[in-house]
């Protein structure tokens, strides 16, 4: 069984075999999560988003499915892009969210990583409620069919982590 844990903290910082990155889906770096990735892991990344952009990602990574990449300079091996969806109060995407972290962590299996550290998904500029996008997250992982010893969820500040901690008994 997958052991779930939260820290409040900067998911560039932290040490596991895979690092998941809240990605836009052009790969290239972003805002958010997505640029502090980048940044932090440096060009090693960038230089892998664009071999896939040049390959099978051509028109970019869609929304809740999941790539893995190296992960540069980061304390990992890799890290695993994937598109949140934005948020919409008139059309359920509850699916491609919860996609987001299945997916995710299947590319994990197929790695062969045991720890995976994941940030609240599509909870920032893309909008999603952090109560509802804790809820999500929590449930998928827990649900999920996966060799990932531990899910780390790396929360930025104490609003995301209390939302986390409310989904945990």
């Amino acid at each position: 069984m997958t052991r779930i844990t939260l820290v409040r903290g900067d998911i560039t910082r932290q040490t596991a075999d895979a690092i998941v990155n809240a990605a836009n889906s052009s790969l290239l770096g972003g805002g958010g999560v997505d640029g502090t990735i980048h940044r932090r892991g440096g060009p090693a990344i960038l230089e892998d988003c664009r071999k896939l952009r040049a390959g099978h990602y051509g028109k970019g990574l869609p929304t809740g499915q999941a790539v893995a990449t190296t992960a540069g300079e980061l304390d990992a091996s890799w890290v695993i892009h994937t598109v949140g969806p934005v948020h919409s109060k008139s059309e359920d995407r509850s699916d491609l969210l919860a996609s987001c972290y299945r997916e995710s962590l299947k590319r994990a299996d197929e790695l062969g990583a045991r720890t995976v550290a994941f940030p609240a998904v599509s909870t920032g500029i893309y909008g999603w409620p952090m109560d509802d996008g804790a809820r999500i997250a929590v449930t998928t992982v827990r649900e999920a069919d996966t060799a990932v010893e531990e899910v780390r969820f790396v929360l930025f500040d104490e609003q995301a982590y209390e939302a986390f901690a409310a989904q945990l008994p």
